[in-house]
């Protein structure tokens, strides 16, 4: 990442993620499709090469949301036993429909706070 030589007023990092905005500005599109990130911002220009979530926004989804969906599964079964079939139609969907939706929220929000943290790859000082 090179070092900004604009001035750009402070971005809270959370909310601009939460929306898909760029880090720096705040008003450019983070994303290019549902979850691909873009080229850059068109309004301020930051190239997003340095953006890269990793496997971290997919395990958080599946932590969060895996702990949401068996604990509401169980609790459904403990209290009114219903059939097999009914756990699969409700909860398969909406595992699907939370797990789409918190993705995009959480990669957003990984990414704005490597910017914002100036997060880059770990490198040995070798003290020369």
């Amino acid at each position: 990442m090179t070092e900004d030589k604009a001035i750009w007023p402070p971005i809270d990092p959370i909310s601009a993620g939460l929306h898909g905005r760029c880090p720096r500005c705040g008003e450019g599109r983070l994303f290019s499709g549902f979850l691909t990130v873009g080229k850059r911002c068109v309004n301020c220009g930051l190239d997003y090469s340095f953006a890269d979530a990793g496997d971290g926004p997919a395990v958080f989804v599946i932590l969060i949301i895996g702990f949401i969906i068996v604990g509401l599964a169980l609790w459904v079964e403990v209290t009114l036993s219903p059939p097999l079939w009914l756990h699969l139609l409700v909860w398969i969907p909406l595992a699907l429909v939370l797990c789409l939706t918190a993705l995009r929220l959480i990669k957003g929000v990984l990414l704005t706070l490597q910017y914002a943290n100036k997060a880059a790859e770990g490198r040995l000082d070798r003290g020369e």
